[in-house]
């Protein structure tokens, strides 16, 4: 039988979801993972690093469910990078399309200090709640002010921080657009086939086709998504949908670390996303937990008994591993 095997950097709150989601195929886990798993496709190993290894008969099958599985099942070969699986890629007419490897798509360093859009997500590893994608246009004369007001990395700050982060660049001249996908929407597109992926995809590129129309005709300098799956696997799900990706996109792992727009785009994510879970608490009754963890299994319990299970679909993102762990808390 032919063993074949993925590697992928993911974000780690993907990765708790991850854990989550396969709690049912868990077995031990080898030193520095986070969790093992296997399943009737493959074994699955991710590792504190961010990086995750899928391997055995047809490792794409689990691989594409998280948004970043290459077209086509994977030969076994050399052991691929963490971000350097190798496809070749067919030339034609306008020469080679990019491969999943192409460092065109990486960001120049010039481009932390330019003007230039950020754009990243909040929600996808947390059962209850939405997927909120801001896309924020900062020009570098607010370099200075952004930092001022305490913007960085949002997964460094609490949320009452985010949310005073977030009103104070309320006041500022700071162009941004800002999605929220829902529960029924989210629900609705996963019965159709929709991997988590490509929902973040579309989310990401109409939040940036709205933002470049409302600063028009100014043009930035650079866009920079904050990569949570490979440009490749973004393209092709762009292409599913008839979309093309904008000009000038860069995409980079943990980008809010480097860049002043992405952290302002994380945090106005963040902040939006706790909002609507507060608006979610008190739709319930009660306080509605974050991540997904044994307390949002004993919440998920709570909402079935006070609300019946028809109000999953609306509170939560069915397809995690904590609809079916709630039912011992029913």
């Amino acid at each position: 039988m032919n063993v074949g095997q993925i590697v992928l950097q993911l974000p780690l709150d993907t990765i708790q979801q991850m854990k989550a989601t396969y709690s049912r195929n868990e077995k031990p886990a080898p030193p520095g993972a986070i969790f093992s798993a296997k399943t009737p496709s493959c074994a699955i190993t991710a590792y504190r690093s961010g990086k995750v290894l899928f391997q055995g008969k047809a490792p794409e099958k689990e691989a594409d469910r998280w948004g970043s599985a290459p077209t086509g099942p994977k030969k076994p070969g050399p052991k691929p990078g963490v971000k350097d699986l190798k496809h070749p890629a067919p030339k034609g007419p306008a020469g080679p399309k990019p491969s999943v490897n192409d460092h065109r798509y990486a960001p120049a360093p010039a481009l932390f200090a330019s003007s230039h859009i950020g754009s990243d997500e909040a929600g996808t590893g947390d059962f209850f709640g939405p997927i909120t994608v801001a896309s924020v246009y900062v020009d570098k004369s607010q370099f200075a002010l952004l930092k001022e007001l305490g913007v960085k990395d949002s997964k460094l700050l609490k949320d009452d921080a985010i949310q005073r982060i977030a009103k104070d660049l309320m006041h500022v001249d700071l162009p941004y657009s800002l999605l929220v996908m829902r529960n029924e929407r989210y629900n609705q597109l996963q019965q159709r086939g929709w991997s988590q992926g490509k929902m973040k995809t579309m989310l990401h590129h109409h939040a940036i086709q709205k933002l470049l129309a409302k600063i028009a005709p100014t043009k930035p300098e650079g866009i920079l998504i904050d990569q949570f799956q490979l440009p490749s696997t973004y393209i092709k799900h762009l292409a599913t949908e008839g979309e093309r990706l904008q000009q000038n996109v860069s995409f980079m792992t943990k980008a809010e670390s480097h860049s002043l727009a992405v952290a302002a785009a994380s945090i106005i994510s963040r902040a939006s996303f706790v909002r609507e879970m507060d608006k979610l608490s008190k739709q319930a009754g009660f306080t509605i937990p974050k991540g997904a963890s044994a307390a949002v299994d004993q919440a998920a319990g709570r909402l079935i008994r006070t609300h019946g299970r028809q109000a999953l679909p609306v509170f939560t993102k069915m397809h995690f591993a904590n609809s079916a762990k709630a039912e011992k808390y029913i």
